[in-house]
């Protein structure tokens, strides 16, 4: 058995967590079972997202490697690979709550046989949970009536980095010195243009624009009247909240619908014209897969959703429905949204509360099982357009066993926003990143919740080498008007 106990502050301090509490009873859920230990892997994560899709124990398949064409000899076999065959995860953060014993036995037993199953294993970046996430940003101001609060006030500190006046004087000083410089040789385009990703409520886009009228005012080379500051998200009825948010700056927007991992469908008519692509915890909600070595094999993680049986029944029948009619009815939520759902269906939802306290709960019940399925190369696993796995190999084999994140949609968003920057262009994003691959292996990184969209950690190291392939410099610094906080300022621009 091999035991990989990732929070390693936390075996020491003050208030040190026991091993053995949580290794002791687990073992002995094994061996009651008469599990051959021998493959099996035990992992524990502190699991800090309170709201999140993890049972406190999970129990997950590794799937047998494909043995080899029919060949002459012995099969190769890696030195030192593990044929594990199944991978116990607990949260320690909870695990104190319950009998981890009796919870791994009767998983150990019964595996998903209680669970309302809301799709089939797949990618992670192809599940459900996204099309959750879409609704919610679709619907948020259903969302923000139902709770009372708004979905800035669910982050940390109550509201977002982007709409620090001090950062944003930081990144306009830097424009203008830019400005300045080609000005001066006169190779300063007469249109100047800064595109926002993710716009949110506007509040992002007023501060900044507020900022640079202010500062253009006092550098007095009359850029304010040049800019053409781009707003760009996927759905319309935000670009026209955000613009109205906006104010007296609504002359110098221009707003357009995208898919924010493909701008350049979009925005293809500025290509290498952009001086400033700004994003604000936009990568974060992204869809992601997840990968793992482990043993010296490679192997994709796959996810189905689920909801558990243990509240399923009053779930179903607070909307008159069976337990199996569940899955159809929540993907008709996801399809319609709960206004028109409440209108197709008057008889299970009196109105459009009703449909939306059904998203709330079903939302709030919703885990994720999870497999680890072999890859049979990296050059075959696609990891975002036209590019392949192979650009993970430096990072899963740095060193020990690793779990890490794709970020697909961030990697795709990323490469695709380098097509449009102008040579002394550059690429501002204040997100949630890991900069270091070893994090990976003592930390956990997500998914969570926050409200009702997910978030996961987006993966630097991959993003700094794809910018790097691309003949950018990525730099990742603690952001710098916050003290504490876990964002990240990243900055992309050309290699000198």
């Amino acid at each position: 058995m091999l035991v990989d106990f990732r929070p390693h502050s936390k075996l020491s301090g003050t208030s040190p967590l026991d091993l053995m509490t949580s290794l002791a009873p687990v073992v002995e859920a094994l061996r009651e079972a008469s599990t051959d230990l021998d493959k099996v892997r035990f992992v524990c994560d502190w699991v800090q997202y309170k709201s999140n899709f993890r049972e406190v124990v999970d129990v997950r398949s590794i799937l047998p490697c494909p043995q080899p064409g029919a060949r002459p000899g012995p099969a190769i076999v890696p030195l030192g690979a593990r044929d594990d065959a199944v991978e116990i995860a607990v949260d320690v953060r909870r695990s104190a709550a319950i009998s981890l014993e009796e919870v791994t036995a009767a998983l150990l037993r019964e595996r998903a046989n209680s669970r309302v199953l809301l799709e089939d294993w797949g990618p992670g970046s192809r599940s459900c949970l996204w099309d959750f996430n879409a609704r919610y940003w679709k619907d948020l101001d259903l969302w923000e009536k139902a709770t009372g609060r708004g979905y800035e006030q669910a982050l940390p500190g109550g509201e977002s980095d982007a709409h620090n006046r001090h950062a944003a004087r930081d990144v306009i000083n830097d424009l203008f010195e830019v400005w300045d410089s080609l000005a001066d040789g006169d190779a300063l385009p007469e249109e100047l243009y800064v595109v926002e990703l993710g716009v949110g409520n506007g509040s992002q886009a007023k501060v900044f624009l507020d900022e640079f009228r202010a500062l253009d005012t006092e550098h007095g080379r009359g850029y304010y009247r040049r800019l053409h500051y781009m707003m760009c998200d996927y759905s319309q009825h935000v670009l026209d909240l955000a613009r109205e948010a906006a104010g007296e700056h609504r002359e110098r927007i221009g707003s357009f619908v995208l898919d924010a991992t493909m701008p350049c469908a979009s925005l293809g008519f500025l290509k290498y014209k952009v001086f400033l692509v700004y994003v604000s915890n936009v990568y974060d909600n992204l869809p992601t897969d997840e990968v793992a070595q482990l043993g010296g094999r490679t192997y994709h993680v796959q996810t189905r959703a689920y909801l558990d049986d243990a509240t399923v029944a009053e779930l179903a029948e607070s909307v008159g429905a069976t337990a199996s009619e569940l899955p159809a009815l929540v993907h008709e939520l996801l399809r319609l949204g709960p206004g028109l759902l409440a209108e197709t269906d008057p008889g299970r939802f009196a109105d459009v509360d009703a449909a939306v306290s059904f998203w709330r709960a079903v939302w709030d019940m919703v885990r994720l099982e999870e497999r680890y399925v072999p890859l049979a190369g990296l050059d075959l696993y696609s990891l975002a357009p036209s590019m392949s796995g192979e650009l993970l190999r430096p990072l899963l084999e740095s060193g020990a066993d690793i779990r890490m994140h794709v970020s697909n949609g961030a990697v795709a968003s990323f490469a695709d926003s380098l097509r449009l920057l102008h040579p002394f262009g550059r690429l501002v994003c204040h997100d949630l990143f890991v900069t270091d691959v070893q994090a990976y292996r003592t930390n956990f990184r997500g998914p969570g919740k926050y409200e009702g969209s997910v978030v996961n950690w987006v993966n630097g190291p991959l993003l700094a080498h794809v910018g790097r392939r691309n003949g950018f410099d990525v730099h990742y610094a603690p952001f710098a008007h916050r003290a504490g906080g876990n964002i990240i300022t990243m900055t992309a621009q050309v290699r000198d």
